[in-house]
Order: C-alpha cells, then sequence, then structure tokens
C-alpha cells in the first residue's frame, strides 16, 4: 500500500481546485495541521447505476432458491392485519 501524499491545511486552501481535481480522479491525501496528521481527503466510492443481462443472469445462478410458501409466512407474520376502519372515529 502506498502512502498517501500530505497536504497542510494551508495548501488545502490555497490550492482546493487542483487537490479537490485530484480527488475526483481518485487520489487521497492525508490533510496536516502544524506537522500534524488532522484527517484523510479520499474520493467517495461509485456506485454501480446498471447491470447487464449478463452480469443479472451469472449473479441469479448462485441465488439461493426461494420458497414461495415461507416467503408468504414471513409476510404474514410481520404484516399489520388491522380490520378497523381507520377513518372511524
Amino acid at each position: 500500500m502506498t502512502a498517501q501524499p500530505e497536504i497542510t491545511q494551508r495548501d488545502l486552501r490555497n490550492r482546493s481546485k487542483e487537490i479537490m481535481d485530484a480527488v475526483q480522479r481518485g487520489q487521497s491525501f492525508t490533510v496536516t495541521r502544524d506537522g500534524h496528521e488532522i484527517g484523510e481527503l479520499i474520493p467517495l466510492r461509485r456506485r454501480r447505476r446498471f447491470v447487464t443481462r449478463a452480469e443479472f443472469t451469472a449473479m441469479s445462478r448462485t441465488a439461493p432458491d426461494i420458497s414461495l410458501a415461507s416467503f408468504r409466512a414471513d409476510q404474514d407474520a410481520t404484516a399489520v392485519q388491522e380490520t378497523d376502519d381507520p377513518y372511524a372515529r
């Protein structure tokens, strides 16, 4: 694992666009103040929004079978079964 480059609080303030562009490209930084590490600036993980049909099919092959009767029983056990009229006062 490679060490993250250190940047001072002043560098972060003065070069924020340059540093944020680097973070957007995947670079991480350790932020220091008075020579002490105070935090990390790391890129967020991007969530995948699209799964191809082939990927979905491959994932589905290894999924466990679902028992419809057990699924229905779980729903019935957790659902609130109100027979009263909620609008009646």
